[in-house]
């Protein structure tokens, strides 16, 4: 698949970094807070996103793994890499590439405060709604983009493409 066009420039997705770590900091100001990324999609999105935070806080990535074939998941999720910091007590922010269906955000916000983290919420780059099966609850996003497949910025396509510095969509 080759690119078709550019979705998001460096300057607009930088800008929106800016201003997330703003309301983070706005919003979370003396509490234990916990950034968790999920790789690998979001590793580009964390590393930006916590330098723009200005709080102390606490950094881990996670990985998730649900099981099925490539075409299609079964629906059982997993964490192939759990965090490694004790979450109980905490103020946990999963901090996501892109949220599509919504079943892996779901899973993850029911397990961590299952874990006894003092709370729990979404901090996502694209929020991406039409193919939406389950709803949560986005508590910080970035940008809303309904349509194409996208890459770049960490979102790939077969592992491909997470290195180009804006996030483009794919021709057909």
């Amino acid at each position: 698949m080759e690119i078709k066009k550019t979705v998001l420039s460096k300057e607009q997705i930088q800008a929106r970094v800016t201003e997330l770590g703003q309301e983070i900091t706005s919003d979370y100001g003396d509490k234990k807070l916990v950034m968790l990324g999920v790789l690998n999609g979001a590793f580009i999105f964390t590393a930006d996103l916590c330098r723009a935070v200005d709080l102390e806080l606490e950094i881990d990535f996670i990985r998730v793994a649900s099981y099925g074939n490539a075409t299609h998941s079964s629906g059982t999720i997993r964490l192939s890499k759990p965090s490694e910091i004790d979450l109980k007590g905490k103020h946990v922010l999963l901090v996501e590439d892109i949220i599509d269906t919504g079943h892996t955000l779901a899973w993850l916000t029911s397990h961590f405060a299952e874990m006894g983290a003092e709370s729990v919420k979404i901090c996502a780059l694209i929020n991406k709604h039409e193919r939406r099966e389950v709803e949560v609850q986005v508590d910080y996003s970035g940008f809303s983009i309904d349509q194409g497949y996208l890459v770049g910025y960490g979102l790939d396509c077969a592992e491909i493409h997470r290195n180009l510095p804006q996030v483009y969509s794919l021709a057909d």
